[in-house]
């Protein structure tokens, strides 16, 4: 309806097309479905690209930030193992000292 388009509207709700469906279809597909304006499947076909690309950017910034996630969580925990070990450490350095004396 935001494209100008809305006469589509009650041919692709009996269809079942929502928007998954939506990204999947093609120019002769959009045909089957009532678009015999060339024009018209354009537009669509124009915005579906529109919106794939945006889709996939967000897709592409989530793995990074993902892939951030993870790093920072690894080494958090790489940070806690070397502190664990120097916690292990000390006691005994502890004792060890108290001995030579």
């Amino acid at each position: 309806m935001s494209l100008n388009l809305e006469q589509y509207v009650s041919e692709f709700s009996a269809q079942n097309v929502n928007g998954e469906h939506l990204l999947q279809l093609d120019g002769s597909k959009l045909k089957a479905l009532g678009m015999t304006s060339s024009q018209d499947r354009a537009i669509i076909k124009k915005k579906l690209k529109e919106m794939k690309t945006s889709m996939e950017k967000a897709r592409k910034a989530q793995e990074k930030m993902e892939k951030q996630r993870e790093k920072l969580r690894k080494k958090e925990q790489e940070q806690l193992q070397r502190k664990s070990k120097r916690t292990d450490k000390s006691p005994s350095d502890a004792t060890e000292g108290t001995k030579e004396q």
